[in-house]
């Protein structure tokens, strides 16, 4: 393209999830951990020629930590996307993404991820326009992400609240489905509003999310009383 500047993605939960504009991305990273399934704190990173051509061409006026350096001399150290590390990662969670890898392309690589993650959003979707007391915290839908869905409960008997009667009443419902082994670490993250985020990605299975939803409701009506 012909464009100025450097174009940088975090597809953290969209890689492997939804298709991604690669003409238009110069530096995009993803984690392991999050569509695949894989260990926590590795995170990639994918470079476009013209990000390249960037790193080439700038030399900052500060050191930078050996672990941090991409360039060798005044060009990119081609060996980092080759297979050599900078620091140690572990081995066994290099296997575990590999295998992961492996997994994938069996079932027909990334247009089936897609599928699959695809299908699991809509059965959250479905639930939600039924269920009532419930709704996407992302009010437009080019912005609700397809995978780490975030709702927000909109019954004005948790509306009427303040926060943190909220957070309370979100930690009593996340704590009753715990407690029946249906459902772990639902509850939305910490600095969003109140709510809940149900994790959609290619390696959940569509079944399991059927199964959740009725028990969602249930858990509402115990905590609302």
């Amino acid at each position: 393209m012909n464009r100025e500047g450097v174009i940088i993605c975090d597809a953290t939960s969209a890689a492997f999830a939804m298709e991604l504009p690669w003409e238009k991305l110069d530096a995009v990273t993803f984690s392991w951990q999050k569509v695949l399934g894989g260990e926590a704190a590795h995170g990639m990173l994918v470079l476009s020629p013209n990000a390249v051509k960037r790193l080439e061409a700038y030399s900052p006026r500060w050191p930078l930590p050996k672990i941090f350096r991409l360039m060798k001399g005044d060009k990119l150290n081609e060996a980092i996307f080759e297979g050599e590390t900078i620091n140690t990662p572990s081995m066994l969670a290099v296997e575990d993404w590999l295998d992961t890898l492996k997994w994938a392309e069996s079932i027909g690589g990334l247009p089936a991820l897609i599928e699959r993650s695809q299908a699991n959003f809509r059965v959250v979707a479905n639930w939600v326009r039924a269920c009532g007391w419930a709704d996407f915290l992302a009010r437009d839908p080019k912005t609700c992400s397809a995978t780490s869905v975030c709702l927000e409960i909109i019954d004005p008997a948790f509306t009427s609240l303040d926060e943190s009667a909220r957070r309370e009443t979100v930690k009593r419902f996340c704590g009753l489905l715990e407690k029946e082994n249906v459902a772990f670490d639902i509850a939305g993250h910490r600095n969003a509003p109140p709510g809940l985020r149900i994790w959609c990605g290619a390696t959940i299975e569509r079944a399991d999310l059927e199964a959740l939803t009725p028990w969602l409701d249930w858990a509402w009506m115990q905590v609302r009383g």
